[in-house]
């Protein structure tokens, strides 16, 4: 089956990738929706999971035992809601 919205006509980016799908199991990718942004590493592995949408609020100090008491600003919430947009 094909999901509504999707013809041959459907106008893409100029960058996005044509992947064939015949014969797959195509699902979209997942959401993690409390992360903590502790290391670059993070990433490659979220995607290796499936996971293609991080958000997270962690903006402070991340080393030692500072790392439990990170505590976003309402700026720095602001900005992460308004990126989900």
């Amino acid at each position: 089956d094909t999901m509504d919205g999707v013809h041959p006509a459907l106008v893409i980016g100029p960058s996005t990738e044509i992947v064939a799908g015949n014969g797959k199991i195509l699902t979209a990718g997942g959401i993690d929706c409390h992360v903590h942004f502790i290391c670059p590493q993070l990433v490659d592995q979220a995607l290796a999971a499936g996971l293609t949408t991080l958000i997270g609020g962690g903006t402070g100090p991340a080393e030692g035992s500072k790392a439990t008491t990170v505590t976003p600003g309402s700026w720095n919430l602001a900005r992460m809601l308004a990126s989900m947009d």
